[in-house]
């Protein structure tokens, strides 16, 4: 492998890893302040519970979070420094910003721990948690407006291979900043809604403590309504998405679904084989005039075709199957939290809501929701191929010629390996083997009390 391959295999292994926690950073505050908000509202010692057990983990992977993502920062410059050389100060301002919005969640979640029961009014603690929710949510923005000027860069002047009379809030808020950022927030929230749905259906299934069968039944039916909300939300993302790629980047969405030939009444793709010599896809299954209404809601409307760009100014056709998976993964979550819903909208079915098979379905969306995130960023990534920064530095301009990278690399991959299994099993012990009736109680005799 050369310095370009092992580049790109040792960011794309970061990112694969950050997205997790950042996914949770997003999601997470959010999670725990409507459990509170309940909590206080109904006056129910079970959603309390739910609000302070969820912000605990939380903050075992904001900590691992932050090792990610400062990470992600040195690589920019150490193996990107073509890419930061001409670009850096362009993007400088999102980058500081992001820093800024970390370190505001932070201050603001140590906060938010250690003020339970401290307010006369609960209202005030839960006050305490929209900061939090702001600084993760503004957090992510900022990334996510440095990701999108790569994609879609503006702000600048190009002269002598120069980026010059630079406008920060101009390249910050680039063409493709509002559809991407609404996109990256919805899939957050959805995803981190069905890891805490598929953690309470194991819960249900592998449950200990008889006394917890309530918290987790009402944990499991909150996640499944804020999921079901979240996954029509990041729809609504996708679709905006995809009429974004029709307008500004239709080379990306013909790669998308393997489509050759411009022409209207496209076809939208479904797996299958690709024959690239041929320009033919075996075994797929092809929904007709679904990609020109995707593109403009309208089956007539013309979708351009592969065969209009130079061939090396294509991404890879891999990227065909991680929007396949990332579409079906969020299909599967859809469904599953739909016909949850029904089953307690309706009486007749409600015997099937906490059936073992209900269950079973409900630990799967847990992880497909993950891989979901992973397949859109794998897709996000891999789909602006050559370019770093589209139109202006292709990846191989960009990369860093330094040698030894093969054993940083695997250092690396040592690290990330030891996070994810440090981070997992810390969780996991937080909460072994202490049942959550005890802090029901607890609090419930609080209540009482006051």
């Amino acid at each position: 492998m050369n310095s370009i391959e092992i580049a790109r295999l040792l960011t794309g292994m970061t990112l694969a890893v950050h997205i997790i926690f950042a996914t949770i950073g997003v999601g997470m505050p959010l999670m725990f302040a409507i459990a509170e908000f309940l909590g206080i509202k109904k006056n129910d010692a079970e959603y309390l519970t739910l609000a302070r057990r969820w912000v605990k983990g939380y903050t075992i992977t904001v900590a691992v979070g932050v090792v990610t993502g400062t990470i992600i920062g040195l690589q920019l410059s150490l193996l990107w420094p073509s890419f930061m050389k001409i670009g850096g100060h362009v993007i400088a301002l999102p980058l500081f910003m992001e820093t800024f919005a970390f370190f505001f969640e932070a201050i603001f979640l140590s906060i938010y721990l250690y003020t339970w029961d401290r307010f006369k009014s609960q209202w005030t603690h839960l006050i305490i948690s929209i900061p939090v929710i702001l600084g993760g949510s503004f957090s992510a923005l900022f990334i996510t407006s440095v990701n999108s000027f790569m994609n879609t860069p503006a702000g600048f002047e190009m002269k002598h291979g120069r980026m010059v009379n630079v406008e920060p809030w101009a390249a910050m808020l680039n063409d493709s900043f509002l559809v991407r950022s609404f996109h990256v927030v919805a899939t957050a929230l959805m995803t981190m809604a069905f890891v805490l749905a598929a953690i309470a259906a194991f819960k249900l299934l592998k449950n200990k403590f008889k006394k917890d069968t309530s918290y987790h039944k009402k944990a499991l039916k909150l996640t499944m309504i804020l999921g079901l909300i979240f996954t029509i939300g990041s729809m609504i993302a996708g679709d905006a998405s995809a009429k974004f790629l029709h307008q500004e980047q239709p080379e990306k969405l013909a790669a998308y679904e393997w489509h050759y030939d411009t022409a209207s009444q496209a076809d939208l793709v479904f797996f299958g084989i690709l024959d690239e010599h041929k320009q033919e896809v075996s075994g797929a299954i092809k929904i007709p005039g679904l990609l020109s209404f995707l593109a403009d809601n309208n089956v007539n409307t013309k979708v351009k075709g592969m065969n209009d760009f130079k061939s090396n100014e294509l991404p890879p056709m891999i990227v065909h199957y991680y929007f396949d998976l990332m579409v079906t993964m969020g299909v599967f979550c859809f469904i599953v939290s739909a016909i949850f819903i029904l089953t307690r909208l309706f009486k007749r079915l409600r015997t099937w809501t906490y059936s073992r098979i209900m269950l079973y379905l409900g630990v799967l969306t847990g992880p497909a929701a993950l891989l979901a995130i992973e397949f859109g960023w794998f897709l996000t990534e891999q789909g602006r191929q050559p370019w770093i920064i589209r139109g202006y530095m292709k990846v191989a301009q960009a990369a860093t010629e330094a040698g030894g990278l093969t054993l940083v690399s695997i250092l690396f991959g040592v690290l990330y390996l030891v996070l994810l299994f440090t981070s997992a099993y810390v969780i996991i012990r937080m909460f072994k083997d202490k049942p959550a009736y005890e802090l029901i109680e607890e609090l419930s005799s609080k209540r009482g009390d006051a």
